[in-house]
């Protein structure tokens, strides 16, 4: 187990890019199985999520070769499918969250799936239950064999039809639109996701080949063709990333500038840190940030103190609930953070506590929390990274708390951010990783 040695207090200023979308990359990586022909996808994060998705297709017998940096090209002409049972492929899905996504592609193009259940963070129920009712309403049967938590998914033809999603669940949606781009007829999705990364997979589908009209709204209309072919994509800036940036660049920053974040995808996120009072300059497509020895929560206009809660695209993205909070430590009023999504991510709250952070955690979904105005810094401590988010925000705390502090697990933060302690060092951050 890796951990971060973080010495606190030093100021960040100058330049960072963001990295490749991940969640993007999950699931445009996975479209790459619906076709026998090269797909080249420029912009992948070199992190551990990804890279343990694209070794799964490796091991399912895609080519795979490197052009660059973040440049890849996937052939998916000779799948062995006899390796989807076996029990190490088995193993490796069942350790990461995006391995889900593997099915609507299997599915379509060979006429059955094998999946393990999927792992990921530890931030709740996360029920797959959208996955299985769309596949199902495209023809699909499937089997759950509890002894080995394995899915069994096979259908001899998917036919197009019109369903009413029980959620508007991203990967969900990514899954059933994967799947119906080669069924037979047309296929109306309504309750659709339609967060920047499903707009992008459908993108890459159209260009592969695909007929998907509806892109960006919650009603996705598909023209089922009987095959597709090669292109060529490139992922989004990660908006999360961004929202991280954003959060550090409050808390510890002297001046930072995130260079091309692709601005007209990042939705209400930066308004959303404007509302805890965080100047947010846009300049062309970067956004700055400048030093900030105060910021002020605004309030609602009948002048009840704020609330920040998650929702679906166009709402704000749970991803980033965790670092608000941490930004919210040292501002100056009152806010509620409603984390409607997932009952166990507020949980970490108490490593905060112990930082001398004031919050109140109603429940496993709402926190309160009154802001020091910068006047009580958080003191340094040893913690525990439970999840991506989490880990981030921790790690924000850290490098703006009162000496030395010391976070294990880091493999969890490694999972969504790339070479995250070398880019904050640039700019000023005093990280060590001890492994």
């Amino acid at each position: 187990m890796a951990s971060f040695k973080i010495e606190g207090g030093h100021k960040l200023s100058g330049e960072i890019v963001p990295q490749g979308a991940k969640n993007e990359a999950l699931q445009v990586i996975c479209a790459t199985l619906l076709t026998s022909d090269e797909v080249r996808i420029a912009n992948i994060p070199n992190i551990a999520d990804v890279n343990n998705q694209i070794q799964l297709l490796r091991d399912m017998g895609v080519k795979v070769w490197q052009h660059g940096e973040g440049d890849y090209s996937f052939r998916a002409d000779e799948i062995d499918l006899d390796i989807l049972q076996t029990d190490e492929f088995l193993a490796r899905c069942s350790k990461l969250r995006g391995s889900v996504m593997l099915i609507g592609p299997l599915l379509t193009r060979f006429g059955h799936a094998l999946i393990a259940k999927p792992g990921g963070d530890k931030i709740g129920r996360r029920r797959l239950d959208t996955h299985f009712l769309g596949m199902e309403k495209l023809g699909a049967q499937f089997h759950y064999d509890v002894e080995r938590e394995v899915f069994h998914i096979q259908a001899e033809r998917l036919n197009g039809t019109y369903m009413l999603l029980d959620e508007a669940s991203v990967t969900g949606t990514a899954n059933v639109i994967m799947a119906a781009v080669l069924a037979s007829g047309t296929t109306v999705i309504y309750n659709a996701a339609c967060e920047p990364y499903i707009q992008q997979l459908c993108h890459l589908l159209n260009a592969m080949g695909a007929n998907i009209s509806g892109i960006g709204s919650n009603l996705i209309t598909i023209v089922g063709v009987s095959h597709l072919h090669g292109a060529r994509h490139r992922i989004l800036p990660d908006m999360i990333e961004v929202g991280s940036f954003i959060g550090m660049a409050a808390m510890v920053g002297g001046g930072v500038r995130i260079k091309n974040v692709s601005i007209e995808h990042l939705g209400i996120i930066p308004d959303t840190f404007r509302r805890l009072g965080i100047q947010v300059v846009r300049d062309g497509d970067d956004l700055y940030i400048p030093e900030q020895e105060h910021y002020e929560i605004e309030s609602f206009i009948d002048g009840s103190f704020m609330t920040i809660s998650d929702a679906p695209w166009p709402g704000l993205t749970p991803d980033l609930l965790s670092v608000l909070l941490v930004v919210a430590t040292q501002a100056k009023g009152t806010v509620l953070i409603h984390q409607k999504m997932f009952e166990s991510r507020l949980f970490f709250v108490d490593k905060l506590i112990d930082m001398g952070a004031q919050i109140i955690l109603c429940d496993p979904h709402r926190a309160v929390v009154v802001g020091h105005d910068k006047q009580i810094r958080l003191r340094g401590g040893k913690m525990t990274s439970p999840d991506i988010r989490a880990g981030i925000a921790l790690l924000i705390a850290a490098m703006s708390a009162d000496g030395v502090s010391v976070i294990h697990n880091i493999e969890q933060i490694d999972r969504g951010y790339e070479h995250i302690e070398d880019r904050l060092n640039a700019l000023g951050a005093h990280i060590t990783r001890l492994d």
